[in-house]
């Protein structure tokens, strides 16, 4: 399969561990996963907040008042994917600890599991739906040489 063509807009706000969160976000590396997970062309932001704005967005957006690891806004599928993928560095961070993976590769899976959602998966509605998305993010994960993050 052709690689799709992705726009891409990286953001870090203002993080107090920004270089460990940069170093693991190599641009090359979220295009790379993001590409893997896309089946069309895609703009996707990529936004890296810290607790205070990830706590912000899911308490405005999904009316949870706590910072969660990744929001997905997805705003079209087709033609072309537009969404805009939020990461919760200190949730990252904390969840890569917790289940002994490497700051990257807790990314690497976050990302393609929200450009997935992007794409209209969801794992929220049925267990058969789940089952689905979580056999799809093993298998794109697989392929970047990254172990079952589950």
């Amino acid at each position: 399969m052709p690689l799709k063509n992705l726009n891409l807009s990286l953001q870090f706000g203002a993080l107090k561990d920004a270089a460990r969160h940069r170093a693991a976000l190599p641009r090359r590396s979220v295009a790379r996963w993001i590409r893997q997970a896309l089946q069309n062309d895609a703009e996707i932001t990529v936004r890296i907040v810290d607790a205070e704005e990830g706590q912000a967005l899911n308490r405005d957006y999904r009316h949870k008042d706590y910072a969660t690891n990744v929001l997905t806004f997805d705003y079209t599928q087709a033609p072309v994917v537009t969404a805009d993928l939020v990461l919760c560095a200190p949730v990252v961070a904390r969840e890569a600890q917790e289940s002994h993976k490497t700051l990257q590769a807790h990314y690497a899976h976050l990302l393609i599991h929200a450009t997935l959602h992007a794409q209209g998966y969801d794992h929220e509605t049925n267990e058969r739906d789940a089952l689905e998305m979580e056999a799809l993010e093993i298998l794109l994960l697989g392929a970047l040489g990254y172990d079952n993050p589950y």
